[in-house]
């Protein structure tokens, strides 16, 4: 290959630059749950001004030869907008590290923590990535199933462990997105008297819903090891079932982050179990769905949060049959499934409320 040209070289070395980042991408995840296991985040914030990089690591679980270690695992997380610095007072010279905005997420006794969804990068969960190339050359449903013989769903029923930290996992994103849902979208709760929140966990939606609209009545319908020990209360019950089997009837479906779990085929089986659960659209009868509704276009105003979205949609197909969906897509299955309408409100973040309509 001939390199005399000055405009190939560089283009040959961008090209090198973009794969490389693309390969070590990863570090970027796990240097941020490095820090999280060492408790950085909530040192820091106890700190209450900016720490130098000696008093952290007088405070951090870790041996006094690896001060410079901290400091480059720092550098990144400061690159990566979790953590920034800022000038000491008491010396001009010397800069200490505070929280970025996003990294106040990570501490953990913010009510909306997401901390326990940033530890799912565990190898249960990571490991099926290595057995994808392997997947596509077999009959396995998932590359989950590839690399440890069950379905993700089978093996939490098996695996104590994976199925704590998984719907820990869970519970700390319902916070984060209820919060959201029952301030913003007041309204897509008038008329109702009762929902049924499908594949509803350990019930933090559904809590955190009939908290703010006492006058509902809510169900959590959910596999029995998840509900096995769950306790319901005065407007709010555990049942354990399968939506596959039945949903039970309620003027409201919710499903968060339930359909793209799924395949198309599942999905119309869950949205015709909901559809016959709910009253006419005329006596108030829905199903509200929270999901991406994927705008995958180029020269959107925030072009990463198509590329997350994306990175959700290679996590469904890695780790469960499903699949994130754009609005034609959406659409379809609705129609299919025997639904009149829909309205998408993108007030979620990278998610939508979804209604639906009988």
């Amino acid at each position: 290959m001939d390199l005399a040209n000055g405009e190939r070289s560089s283009e040959l070395l961008q090209a090198q630059a973009h794969v490389w980042n693309h390969i070590f991408n990863f570090i970027n995840s796990m240097s941020l749950k490095c820090a999280i296991q060492l408790g950085i985040p909530d040192i820091i914030h106890n700190h209450c001004k900016p720490m130098t990089l000696h008093e952290l690591v007088a405070k951090l679980p870790v041996r006094p030869n690896k001060t410079l270690c901290v400091h480059r695992l720092m550098r990144i997380l400061v690159h990566s907008g979790f953590f920034t610095k800022q000038r000491v007072q008491e010396s001009a010279d010397e800069e200490g590290y505070v929280l970025a905005n996003a990294s106040r997420l990570l501490l953990k006794d913010h009510p909306l923590s997401i901390t326990p969804f940033l530890l799912l990068l565990d190898p249960d969960l990571t490991e099926p990535w290595d057995y994808a190339s392997a997947w596509f050359q077999n009959d396995d449903p998932t590359p989950f199933f590839t690399a440890h013989g069950r379905t993700l769903w089978d093996y939490g029923c098996h695996e104590p462990r994976f199925n704590n930290f998984f719907n820990e996992g869970m519970a700390s994103d319902a916070r984060l997105v209820t919060s959201v849902l029952v301030k913003e979208c007041k309204g897509a709760f008038e008329g109702l008297n009762s929902f049924v929140d499908v594949g509803g966990g350990t019930g933090t939606v559904a809590k955190t819903i009939v908290e703010a609209f006492p006058h509902l009545h809510g169900t959590v319908l959910d596999l029995p090891h998840v509900v096995a020990d769950l306790r319901g209360s005065k407007n709010l019950t555990y049942l354990a079932g399968d939506l596959f089997e039945a949903i039970p009837p309620a003027d409201a479906i919710l499903l968060k982050w339930i359909l793209h779990d799924w395949s198309d085929e599942e999905c119309l089986k869950i949205l015709k179990q909901c559809r016959e659960a709910i009253p006419s659209k005329e006596k108030g009868g829905k199903v509200m769905i929270i999901d991406m509704a994927i705008q995958n276009k180029k020269g959107d105003d925030d072009e990463s949060n198509v590329e997350t979205q994306l990175f959700f949609d290679m996590l469904m197909m890695v780790l469960l049959p499903g699949r994130e969906r754009e609005e034609k897509e959406w659409k379809k299955l609705f129609l299919d499934s025997g639904f009149s309408g829909y309205k998408i409100t993108p007030i979620l973040g990278l998610r939508s409320l979804i209604e639906v309509y009988p």
